[in-house]
């Protein structure tokens, strides 16, 4: 199917790894113009590399996003470089484990500055760009706003707040014709998802009773599926669905698990 995103510029906040890479990847396979805002400009530079090596275009733009200002200057240089933006894929951030008995203020602030303040900010900057295009915004989010984990208060309060930032934001763009929806992530493997399961004592161990779990195929969602996805909700071939959370997550959060066993 062709989503019809040739020459599209869209911009992916934590592109340049994990989620982020693989959305990258597969706006560039579909012919866009995917813009990854990273902090590291190595990494930014080899997401592009291997966008290129494989026939593909990206750019990408060093921003610190836990750093309010640079939101805007990000924006500003994807507007210099191409003058348009016509999508938005809000993805950065990490489950930083800031939880009631082991946070504190200043950590719980900057967990939130580092998990959702940004999509305010960046959705907020984008917006006038984003009018003249029409074009779509896309919150990557987490199951923790809904399953709870323990030990990760602001973590789980940030995806909380990408979520109704979701539905407030499909409302109040609908005037604008720009369509705002979220993925929920459940169990998908990324750097960070590994380098949390080598923390463990029995890091296999502990994978293969999360796996089990999982319902559909009993293993963990890809990058590469929720990529896809996201490539979806930011062409017109999702033209009519918008404030919708979809969850890319082999039904971790609402089937019954004991089906994963059956």
């Amino acid at each position: 199917m062709d989503l019809q995103l040739q020459d599209k510029v869209i911009i992916v906040t934590g592109g340049a790894r994990g989620i982020g890479e693989g959305i990258v990847k597969a706006l560039a396979a579909e012919g866009a113009m995917p813009v990854i805002i990273g902090r590291t400009e190595a990494h930014n530079q080899a997401t592009v590399a291997a966008v290129e090596a494989a026939g593909g275009r990206a750019f990408q733009v060093v921003a610190e996003l836990t750093r309010p200002e640079e939101s805007e200057k990000a924006v500003n240089a994807v507007l210099q470089q191409f003058g348009r933006i016509d999508g938005l894929v809000n993805n950065a951030g990490e489950n930083d484990g800031v939880g009631l008995e082991s946070g504190d203020y200043e950590r719980f602030m900057a967990s939130l500055h580092k998990n959702v303040v940004h999509y305010y900010l960046m959705a907020h900057y984008a917006l006038p760009a984003l009018k003249k295009s029409k074009g779509a915004i896309v919150n990557i989010s987490s199951k923790t706003a809904e399953t709870g984990q323990g030990g990760t208060s602001a973590y789980a309060a940030a995806n909380g707040g990408r979520n109704a930032l979701t539905r407030e934001w499909a409302v109040e763009l609908l005037k604008y014709n720009i369509r705002v929806n979220a993925i929920i992530v459940a169990e998908c493997w990324t750097p960070l998802y590994e380098r949390w399961i080598q923390s463990l004592p029995n890091p296999e161990e502990k994978l293969a009773s999360i796996t089990a779990n999982i319902p559909l195929g009993q293993r963990m969602t890809t990058a590469e599926e929720i990529a896809s996805t996201t490539a979806f909700l930011l062409s017109e071939r999702s033209s009519h669905t918008t404030g919708q959370l979809l969850y890319v997550d082999g039904g971790y959060v609402h089937l019954d698990r004991a089906l994963a066993n059956s």
